[in-house]
């Protein structure tokens, strides 16, 4: 069965960051026409990951430990992914 790919990041960063708070948002629509987009969507994501396991690291680190765990569904087609990284005390929502 073919998983869709919100559904392959969600458990990535899920198995990665035990985060206490994780949203996956396909922004794919917001970017029909553009380059990279795919006639099916699944090209553009938007992923909000709270975890403890970002405490002591800066905004860079962060962006580079979530690319880490989600290499193997960049190199299988998604265009474009945005994130917002914190610690549960960081947080303060959208």
């Amino acid at each position: 069965m073919k998983q869709i790919v919100a559904e392959r990041i969600q458990a990535l960063l899920q198995e990665a960051f035990s985060p206490t708070h994780l949203e996956v948002i396909d922004e794919s629509a917001h970017h029909a026409g553009h380059a990279g987009a795919t006639p099916g969507g699944e090209s553009h994501f938007r992923v909000i990951v709270i975890s403890e396991r970002f405490a002591d690291t800066g905004r860079v680190q962060r962006q580079r430990l979530v690319y880490s765990a989600l290499d193997e569904v960049i190199k299988d087609g998604v265009h474009a992914l945005s994130m917002v990284t914190s610690t549960p005390e960081e947080y303060v929502g959208d």
